[in-house]
């Protein structure tokens, strides 16, 4: 009813889901929208203090995300498979944050690469709806997931068409960044917390606009390089935010663990010299 199965191109696509998107249940935009945009903030400003739990939050995410669409969306599957990949990513958080960081860095390159194969076909423009005609959560999950398999298949449409000097600058690009993981990891992993959290930031965001009907991934579409620039300098800004307080944070509970230890010597002292 609301999606159409043909071959259209990304812009296409975009404009039907933004227009389909208005008649969503509200709970399902509003709430993962929202959700999106406070846990990308912590993770894009804060994520590199706290590393084994951004390992566990992404774990998790991608083993129910996964776990949701391939068990048909049986709750209890959904749930133990983000259990655990949640434990597995903690366990191998080293492993984990290498890989995540080659993925990212494939994404991105692909993102940037894409921009003359996708189509512009108009203008972005708002929608008007009727709030009463919105549809129910099941038929929002079936029309979503329509949705996104046609992106998946777009993509690799796309992807496909690409030239083999593009193809290999994407390759390139993630094993570089995965084998940074093992060689600078810290800086690698400061950029996968800046770049995913400006990645869930942008996602919320686009979200809670596609409920207000604002045309949101259409207007991406058409200003590509306006909104490559916007992520890559919010990237580089949680980059440098977290690497200088995460460092700054660290030498200050150095320094407190220092002080605790020299007031804690005498005491010590002390008591051995009476049980003498």
């Amino acid at each position: 009813m609301f999606a159409r199965l043909v071959e259209d191109d990304m812009f296409e696509i975009a404009r039907q889901l933004e227009q389909t998107a208005v008649y969503f249940n509200p709970v399902m935009l509003i709430g993962p929208g929202l959700a999106c945009v406070l846990l990308g903030l912590f993770v894009w400003l804060g994520g590199l203090g706290f590393r084994k739990v951004l390992a566990a939050i992404v774990g998790a995410a991608s083993g129910g995300i996964g776990g949701f669409f391939i068990s048909g969306q049986n709750i209890m599957t959904t749930a133990i498979s983000a259990g655990l990949a949640a434990v597995i990513a903690v366990v191998l958080e080293r492993v984990f944050i290498t890989i995540l960081a080659g993925v990212l860095a494939a994404i991105l390159g692909f993102a940037v690469l894409a921009g003359p194969y996708i189509e512009n076909a108009g203008e972005a423009t708002s929608v008007e709806w009727d709030k009463s005609r919105n549809i129910s959560t099941r038929q929002t999950i079936e029309t979503a997931e329509v949705y996104i398999a046609r992106f998946a298949a777009e993509t690799e449409r796309i992807f496909s068409r690409m030239l083999v000097y593009e193809r290999a600058i994407i390759a390139a690009l993630a094993v570089i960044f995965a084998a940074a993981g093992f060689f600078l990891r810290r800086l690698t992993s400061a950029f996968c917390c800046a770049a995913l959290g400006t990645i869930l930031i942008f996602a919320g965001m686009i979200l809670m606009l596609l409920y207000k009907g604002a045309a949101p991934i259409s207007r991406i579409c058409q200003n590509q390089l306006y909104y490559i620039g916007i992520f890559a300098a919010m990237t580089a800004f949680g980059m440098t935010e977290q690497l200088l307080l995460c460092q700054r944070i660290r030498e200050r509970l150095t320094r407190r663990k220092g002080k605790s230890r020299d007031e804690e010597e005498p005491e010590t002292v002390s008591e051995d010299w009476r049980g003498r």
